[in-house]
């Protein structure tokens, strides 16, 4: 470990007219809006950095072979069963990083769009839209794999397909790599954010885990996992957090742990996950309102049969369904995200609440 403070150049997974500046203290410590990034912005406007208080030197190492042999010690890749697996890195920087993986493991790899260029000449390097999903599915089928995985620019988010090209959403994923975890350290703790399905602390539970909710972000899902000693966290949008990579986000880590417990299991991964699709949920839904905050409170006062509660936002959960809302950071706008027990009831309580929401 250099145990250096740095300085990555990423927009994550923004058009290719963005570019951006991320920054870690040593240990990967994030510099987010309370811990320096404010000002840092406020240097940069006004155009007044500061002399360095001595000069600098630069030196050039390759990291590839000591990263790849990190990524690895999350998993037995001797215990693995052969597998075949497509793969969408969009032409984003893991191109680069991901068949270097790979090519360890016992992997036959289609590996679309690995040319590093920040054109994006395929598609945006964003998978969350299933539009740039399209080309991965179309992939799993042509080749019969067992599994996809579609990374985005930087890499940090990893999502999965089954050989169905159906999807396997971010909370049955943070299921799946939490049930790893625990058997690597049982009884460890995981930290998951409010947003994430009912199966993930269910199944943390049913593992002998302890489930840890927190709010919505990394800075939230670092903290925690920090205070409590947490071996690994998830999130609902693609980012998984280990311990042992100084409990940063990383979809390459998840990406392998996860083909490691699928592949210890008998049958198709569709099979494999079949028990963590136990629930139907709305994805987040964005609403323009007013006031995002009075809007809630609104909705609070309107629904008071279910357990409220304020961790991030409102969250309101019944024996068959739950909602969270919350307001935007940036923008006049309202997140919602439902869940339920079958596809009827998510239909009608999804719509129930955007008629309390845009009316």
């Amino acid at each position: 470990s250099l145990d250096l403070p740095a300085v990555m150049l990423t927009a994550s997974h923004n058009p290719k007219n963005y570019n951006g500046l991320k920054f870690c203290m040593p240990g990967a410590r994030p510099v987010g809006e309370d811990s320096g990034l404010r000002e840092i912005r406020a240097i940069v406007e006004r155009g007044d950095v500061p002399p360095a208080a001595a000069k600098g030197t630069v030196s050039r190492r390759d990291l590839l072979e000591p990263y790849t042999e990190h990524v690895l010690s999350f998993v037995d890749a001797s215990a693995m069963r052969p597998m075949t697996v497509a793969v969408d890195t969009a032409n984003g920087m893991g191109g680069l990083v991901v068949p270097a993986v790979m090519a360890r493991l016992p992997v036959t790899l289609h590996h679309l769009f690995a040319e590093l260029d920040g054109t994006f000449p395929n598609h945006p390097a964003d998978p969350l839209d299933p539009e740039n999903q399209k080309d991965l599915k179309a992939s799993v089928l042509e080749h019969h794999a067992d599994v996809g995985l579609a990374f985005d620019g930087d890499a940090d988010r990893v999502f999965l397909v089954d050989e169905k090209a159906e999807d396997v959403s971010g909370s049955l994923l943070t299921a799946l790599v939490a049930r790893a975890m625990l058997r690597q350290e049982p009884g460890a703790k995981i930290v998951h954010n409010l947003i994430c399905s009912w199966i993930v602390p269910e199944s943390i539970r049913a593992e002998g885990g302890v489930a840890i909710r927190t709010r919505v972000g990394h800075s939230f899902i670092k903290q925690v996992m920090a205070e409590t000693g947490a071996i690994f966290g998830g999130e609902h949008s693609g980012h998984y957090y280990f311990r042992k990579n100084y409990r940063a986000d990383s979809g390459l880590i998840a990406a392998v742990v996860a083909l490691g417990e699928l592949s210890s299991a008998e049958g198709a991964i569709s099979d494999v996950l079949a028990p963590f699709r136990k629930y139907f949920d709305s994805g987040e839904i964005n609403s323009r309102v007013d006031d995002p905050k009075a809007k809630i409170e609104e909705i609070a006062v309107a629904l008071t049969d279910g357990r409220q509660d304020r961790l991030d936002g409102l969250t309101l959960e019944y024996p068959d369904w739950w909602c969270n809302v919350r307001p935007s950071n940036t923008e006049p706008l309202l997140r919602l995200n439902v869940e339920a027990t079958t596809a009827e009831l998510l239909a009608r309580k999804t719509a129930m609440m955007l008629d309390l929401i845009r009316s």
